[in-house]
C-alpha cells in the first residue's frame, strides 16, 4: 500500500496544479482533477445564459474534447446501469426529449434520476449559479428539439435521430455532418458538456471553473458514508468501497482497487466483506488515483497498455530509466545540439560535461528527505490493472545508480537527426526502447518491447547484469549488417558496442581505440574493420557503392574468423591496387595488428563480442584520420 500513501502525499504537495490545464504531445490536455471529478471526451458543447435558456451549441474538436466532470461514487464505476453524473454527461440522461427522438432507454428512468440529482445539488447550501442555471434549462426537457434546430444534431423524415451517416444519408441529405466525424458510436450516444454565457464577462468555461469544483466537493462531502480507519493514513474518514478507473487514459475501464464480487468467488471465505481485506478512505482514494492520473500523462511512457512511471516526491519530473538521456538533457537545456554538433570528436566530452551539470543541479535542490518513486503497472483483463513493480527509494542513491549507467553503457552513437535531417552525434547509454530494437529488429511487437523495457529497469536502477540473451540477441543482428539497410546496421552496431561495454565493464572499453588491448577477439574486430574502411575508400574512388567483403562476410567472420580472414584478404587486393600510395598505410596497419595475435590464438574459435568492440573503435579511428588528412573532403560520405 505503500504507493497509494506515495501517490497521495505526492496529490497534497502538488495542490496548487488542481485544475490547471496543461498541454502534452499533440496538444493532448491534462490536469490535476480535484477530488470528486473526473475526464470524459466530449462532442457536444451546449451554452446556456443565466435565465437558464438555450443561447448556443457547437461540435467539439477532439483535440479539445477533454473535459473535467464532477462524478459521484456510482457514476465512478458505472457499468451497465443508468447512474448519472452530476452535471455533465451523454444524452440519455441530459435530454428530457430523448425517447420522443428516438431514443431507446433499456434501464430505469435515466433522464428523471439525472435532474433529480441535479436538483437537490442546486437546493442545497453549495449551489453555484451557473450550475442553476443549466439546471433551470435541462427541466425544460428540450435539448434535443434545439440541437436538431442548431442543426448539430440530425434526424430523418420521421423526426428519429439518425444512427450513423451511410451513402444512403449522404445522397438524401448531402455532406456527413461534423458530429458524425468526431463521434465513434450514434447520436444517441454522445457526451454533451454545458457552459454559461455571461453577458459582458469573459467566462471561465464551467468544465475549468474552480468554484465549480469547490462547491461539488463540499456539497458531495456531506452524502459520503459513514467514517471508518483508513488504512493508508491511520485516520477515521469516509470510507468507499468504489474506485477509480480511466487510469491510463479517457477510455480505459480496468481498476487497480476492485472487490465488487460478492458471490464467493473473490474472498473464497477469508473474509465476510471487501474492507476486511483493505479499507480506504475515500478522499485518499480520489486523490490517490487522480494523482496517478495526472503523472501518467504528464509524464509516464505506455507501450502496449504497460505504464513505466517515475516520480519524485518534491519534484516530479526527474530522469527516468525509460528516458532517452540525449533528449531529456535537450529538453531540460542542458544540451545545445549546435553546440554538440559542432563538437565533433569531442562529443563525449560534450555529452558528460552536460550530464554532469544536470545530475549535479537536481542533487543541489533536494533535501535529505527527497525520494524518487518507480511504477509498472499493466491490465491483466480488461477491468483489472495490476502493480507489476514498485520501488522507493533515496533520490540521491537513485541519481548515482543514474550516473553509473550513463558512466558504465555510454557509447558514440549516430541515429539522432535534427531539424535539417542533419546527423547529431551523441554519446551516451541508449535508451530501453532502443535496445528492444537493436535487439529484436524495427519490426518487433509493442508486447515483446514493454517486456525488454521491464527487464532493463533492474540493470539501470540496481545496477545488475544486462540479461545475456539481450545481448547475444544484438551481438548476432549486429553481426550479420546485410540483413538490414545500412542506417538500421549502424543503429544496431553502436547500441550492441554500448550493451558489451557494460558487460565488460570492469575492462573499462571505450569507443577511444586502444592500441594496447592484445585480446584476441579485439584484434581480430580490428582487422575486420581495417579491411572494410580499405574497401571504402577504393571504392569512393571509382566512384561505387556497395557493402564491402567485411560487411558482407562479418557474419561468417564472428564465426570463422581465421578461415574467413583469408577470403576477405585474397579478396582486398584488386583495392589494395587501386589505392595507390595510401595502401602502405592500410597494409602496415593490417601487419601491426596481425602481428599482435598469438600464433596459437590465430584459429577458428567463434568471436565473443569484444570484436565488435575493436571493429568500431579501429574503424572510428580510421574515420577521423580520414577527415584530418583530407580536410574534410569525404565529409560527406557514408563511410
Amino acid at each position: 500500500m505503500s504507493w497509494l500513501l506515495s501517490l497521495y502525499e505526492t496529490y497534497e504537495k502538488n495542490s496548487d496544479q488542481i485544475g490547471v490545464i496543461h498541454k502534452r504531445r499533440e496538444d493532448e490536455a491534462y490536469t490535476l482533477l480535484p477530488v470528486s471529478h473526473s475526464t470524459q471526451n466530449a462532442q457536444i458543447e451546449v451554452t446556456v445564459d443565466l435565465e437558464g435558456n438555450f443561447y448556443d451549441a457547437v461540435v467539439i474538436d477532439k483535440k479539445n474534447a477533454t473535459t473535467v466532470i464532477p462524478c459521484t461514487e456510482a457514476s465512478f464505476s458505472r457499468t451497465s446501469k443508468a447512474v448519472p453524473h452530476p452535471l455533465h454527461d451523454k444524452l440519455m440522461y441530459v435530454a428530457g426529449d430523448f425517447e420522443r427522438y428516438g431514443g431507446v432507454v433499456k434501464k430505469g428512468s435515466p433522464f428523471s434520476d439525472y435532474i433529480e440529482q441535479l436538483r437537490e445539488w442546486c437546493d442545497s447550501s453549495h449551489a453555484h449559479p451557473k450550475v442553476i442555471a443549466i439546471y433551470h434549462y435541462l427541466k425544460k426537457g428540450t435539448l434535443i428539439k434545439d440541437l436538431v434546430n442548431k442543426a448539430i444534431l440530425h434526424v430523418d423524415e420521421k423526426h428519429q435521430l439518425i444512427k450513423k451517416w451511410t451513402k444512403k444519408e449522404e445522397e438524401k441529405y448531402g455532406d456527413k455532418p461534423d458530429i458524425f466525424k468526431v463521434m465513434s458510436e450514434t447520436q444517441d450516444k454522445v457526451f454533451v458538456r454545458f457552459d454559461v454565457h455571461e453577458v459582458g464577462k469573459v467566462n471561465t468555461s464551467v468544465w475549468n471553473d474552480t468554484s465549480i469544483y469547490d462547491a461539488f466537493v463540499a456539497y458531495y462531502k456531506g452524502k459520503l458514508q459513514e467514517d471508518d480507519m483508513c488504512y493508508i493514513t491511520g485516520k477515521m474518514e469516509a470510507k468507499t468501497d468504489r474506485h477509480a478507473s480511466k487510469i491510463r487514459h479517457a477510455a480505459d475501464m480496468a481498476k487497480l482497487i476492485s472487490a465488487n464480487d460478492t458471490d464467493g468467488f473473490t474472498f473464497k471465505g477469508r473474509f465476510i466483506n471487501a474492507n476486511d481485506v483493505a479499507n480506504i478512505s475515500f478522499d485518499v482514494s480520489q486523490k490517490a488515483h487522480n494523482a496517478l492520473k495526472w503523472l501518467i500523462l504528464k509524464q509516464g511512457k505506455v507501450v502496449d497498455g504497460r505504464v513505466f512511471l517515475v516520480w519524485g516526491n518534491e519534484s516530479t519530473e526527474v530522469p527516468s530509466p525509460q528516458d532517452d538521456l540525449h533528449d531529456w538533457l535537450v529538453g531540460i537545456g542542458s544540451l545545445d545540439e549546435r553546440q554538440q554538433q559542432e563538437a565533433g570528436d569531442r562529443t563525449h566530452e560534450v555529452f558528460a560535461r552536460a550530464f554532469n551539470k544536470a545530475i549535479a543541479g537536481y542533487k543541489s535542490d533536494l533535501s535529505y528527505e527527497s525520494k524518487v518513486m518507480l511504477l509498472i503497472l499493466d491490465a491483466a483483463t480488461p477491468g483489472r490493472l495490476s502493480v507489476m513493480y514498485y520501488r522507493s527509494m533515496n533520490i540521491e542513491d537513485y541519481l548515482t545508480r543514474i550516473d553509473n549507467w550513463f558512466k558504465t553503457c555510454s557509447w558514440r552513437h549516430t541515429y539522432k537527426r535534427d531539424e535539417q535531417k542533419k546527423v547529431i552525434p551523441f554519446c551516451g547509454p541508449p535508451a530501453p526502447r532502443d535496445i528492444a530494437l537493436a535487439a529484436y529488429g524495427s519490426h518487433a511487437s509493442d508486447k515483446v518491447i514493454k517486456g525488454l523495457m521491464e527487464r532493463m529497469l533492474p540493470c539501470i536502477v540496481d545496477g545488475q547484469k544486462i540479461p545475456l540473451d539481450v545481448i547475444r540477441s544484438a551481438l548476432a543482428r549486429a553481426s550479420n549488417p546485410v540483413s538490414m539497410d545500412e542506417w538500421e546496421w549502424t543503429k544496431t552496431l553502436s547500441i550492441t558496442c554500448a550493451l558489451l561495454k557494460k558487460h565488460y565493464e570492469k575492462e573499462e572499453y571505450d569507443v577511444t581505440l586502444d592500441v594496447n588491448c592484445k585480446e584476441r577477439d579485439y584484434l581480430f574486430g580490428r582487422l575486420l574493420a581495417i579491411a572494410d574502411v580499405l574497401e571504402k575508400r577504393a571504392l569512393y574512388s571509382a566512384d561505387e557503392k556497395r557493402a564491402t567483403n567485411a560487411i558482407r562476410y562479418m557474419n561468417a567472420f564472428s564465426r570463422h574468423p581465421a578461415r574467413t580472414w583469408q577470403v576477405i584478404q585474397a579478396n582486398l587486393q584488386p583495392y589494395q591496387a587501386r589505392l595507390g600510395d595510401q595502401v602502405f598505410y592500410f597494409n602496415r596497419l593490417i601487419d601491426e595488428v596481425a602481428s599482435d595475435i598469438n600464433l596459437n590464438d590465430f584459429n577458428d574459435k567463434p568471436l565473443s563480442g569484444l570484436y565488435l568492440l575493436g571493429f568500431y573503435s579501429q574503424r572510428h579511428e580510421l574515420f577521423k584520420s580520414k577527415k584530418e588528412k583530407e580536410k574534410g573532403q569525404l565529409e560527406n560520405t557514408n563511410l
